[in-house]
């Protein structure tokens, strides 16, 4: 067969290709919708708009981030036409800090965005409506996050630090003296951060720092080069100074400055202390996880005696709550080192009766030795790509309910579908506020066995 003569060019066969709207551009438009993500949604000359900061109703000012075939994303530059719903945006930084997108829309109206974006994922991809559908799980709109990351980049040309947080739709770097979202103990500590880090005679070697706050605070330095002892003394005297540990992170895992030093977690109504490192996962709203795992073990019902599993366990945030009530928990992770210091969490806690193991879970279940006497009870939490190759399993474990608790509604609808085709109904779910002024959703959903 001939080559085809690479020189030729040929038209599309609807006719001549619409041209892209070019980066930077400005258009006016009217906003139809909302996007699960919070993005409103227009239409010109047949292409979506996605435009961030933009509310149903309104005509805005919006410009061009990026575009492809029929599909533009834009921010508003200027709104036109305001909806009744919108609200000036609590922080100044909005807009600008990539961190929270939806703060001009009232904190009912991002509940109900997030509700609605749930129920629809689960009617289009698992064809399933809950029998019942819960009201949201919420905690304090402002002042919940105990962790942070804060971004600092060294311009070596213009001899410039920079310390904040991320633009939206951008590397940039928003200067942020205040966050109205960090819970109130890290926050003299982020305002004292710019002064320390400018002040370093080595900035250079800072990649980013990381806040945390549970049975103490803790300020992680991740650098990319040797600290020098000037340097190290200065963030030495910063944290004792706000009476937080320092935790120092080079090319290896984060090791506390002080070798004797904890990070922890309470979870109060069980009366368990969770000790854990940085760059463990932990859920960074602490009044929403408490209330969350509460829920979840109020729906999953466990009795004494029975025998529960609990798959992507983490560092047993569900488990050793689960193991206060049940005769066994049998707990499973991906990660081994989290598997570790879960073990040391249920002996510190004095619970015998939970038993941690590792395992890949995106592969099937059939063979793991755990597995094989069955569960009365099975809890999931998973990360956003979900858990169908565990969810194929859940039938063969004779477990009559499931608790699936999801950061992801799409996953969780797809993972939903498999467990409607093992005969389980979903008999309840509703969404977990666990990051206000974001449009990030996360979701609890119970089935039981037909």
């Amino acid at each position: 067969m001939s080559r085809r003569n690479s020189s030729l060019r040929f038209q599309p066969s609807g006719g001549s290709r619409a041209p892209q709207a070019p980066v930077g551009k400005k258009q006016r438009l009217a906003i139809e919708r909302l996007a699960h993500d919070g993005r409103g949604i227009g239409f010109v000359d047949g292409k979506t708009w996605f435009v961030e900061g933009a509310l149903p109703g309104e005509q805005v000012e919006a410009r061009v981030l990026a575009a492809r075939s029929q599909v533009v994303e834009a921010r508003t530059e200027q709104v036109l036409t305001a909806s009744p719903l919108r609200r000036i945006a609590p922080c100044a930084h909005a807009g600008h800090c990539g961190g929270c997108t939806l703060q001009h829309l009232p904190h009912v109206e991002q509940l109900a965005l997030k509700q609605r974006t749930l129920t629809e994922q689960l009617a289009r991809v698992a064809g399933l409506e809950p029998e019942a559908l819960i009201d949201p799980l919420v905690g304090p709109e402002f002042g919940y996050r105990r962790r942070a990351r804060i971004a600092v980049r060294w311009d070596a040309k213009a001899r410039k630090l920079e310390v904040g947080f991320r633009a939206a739709s951008s590397q940039a770097i928003v200067a942020i003296a205040d966050c109205m979202v960090l819970v109130q103990p890290l926050q003299p500590i982020m305002r004292g951060l710019p002064a320390l880090l400018h002040g370093l005679e080595r900035p250079q070697a800072i990649g980013h720092v990381e806040l945390f706050h549970g049975t103490a605070s803790a300020v992680l330095v991740r650098h990319t080069l040797p600290l020098v002892e000037g340097d190290l003394s200065q963030w030495r005297g910063f944290c004792a100074e706000h009476q937080a540990q320092l935790w120092l992170q080079g090319g290896g895992e984060p090791q506390p400055d002080e070798p004797d030093a904890r990070l922890g977690y309470r979870l109060e109504r069980w009366d368990l202390i969770l000790d854990y490192r940085p760059g463990d996962f932990v859920q960074v709203n602490a009044p929403v996880n408490e209330a969350m795992v509460a829920q979840a073990l109020d729906w999953l019902n466990p009795q004494p005696g029975e025998r529960v599993l609990d798959l992507f366990c983490g560092l047993g945030n569900f488990a050793l709550p689960l193991a206060r009530k049940v005769g066994e928990v049998v707990a499973v992770e991906g990660v081994e080192a989290m598997v570790e210091r879960a073990r040391g969490n249920a002996l510190a806690n004095g619970l015998g009766n939970v038993h941690f193991f590792q395992a890949d879970l995106s592969n099937p279940l059939v063979g793991a030795a755990w597995a094989a006497q069955g569960f009365d009870a099975v809890l999931l939490d998973p990360p956003r790509d979900g858990a169908l190759e565990a969810v194929r399993q859940i039938a063969s474990t004779g477990a009559r309910r499931v608790v699936y608790v999801s950061c992801n509604p799409a996953t969780l609808a797809r993972d939903s579908a498999e467990l409607a085709k093992q005969g389980y109904r979903l008999k309840q779910a509703g969404i977990l506020d666990m990051f206000p002024q974001t449009a990030h959703v996360e979701a609890m959903a119970l089935f039981e066995a037909s």
